[in-house]
């Protein structure tokens, strides 16, 4: 019994990403990047890429993505890449603004060392 993704064809992976098994080193896309669509799919748009651009009118994992196309996280990062490239979507990391302060962080250390 075959998994959808998991046991595809090796020669499926290889047509979607046209060969390439890496999408560069500058490559923006881990795991928790937010992927935004900026425009609707066009016709003739190769299938997976399509389906991105409409899964991603929210913000949305590259994670979640993958997980969705049922693809390995690779692929998608190539996918995500050529998007990315051809300016149909734009990718950012999520926001963090907590600022660690080393005295709070001591004083939870202690705390929790004398449970």
């Amino acid at each position: 019994m075959s998994r959808p993704g998991r046991d595809d064809a090796p020669d499926r992976l290889y047509t979607l990403t046209q060969g390439r098994s890496r999408s560069g080193p500058d490559n923006p896309f881990d795991l928790v990047t937010l992927v935004v669509a900026e425009c609707a799919p066009a016709t003739g748009m190769q299938s997976e890429h399509a389906a991105i651009l409409r899964m991603t009118e929210r913000p949305t994992a590259v994670v979640e993505i993958a997980a969705e196309l049922r693809l390995p996280v690779s692929i998608t990062r190539i996918l995500l890449a050529d998007l990315l490239a051809a300016g149909r979507v734009s990718a950012r990391h999520p926001h963090t603004s907590a600022v660690y302060d080393p005295d709070i962080l001591e004083q939870v250390l202690v705390g929790l060392r004398n449970l």
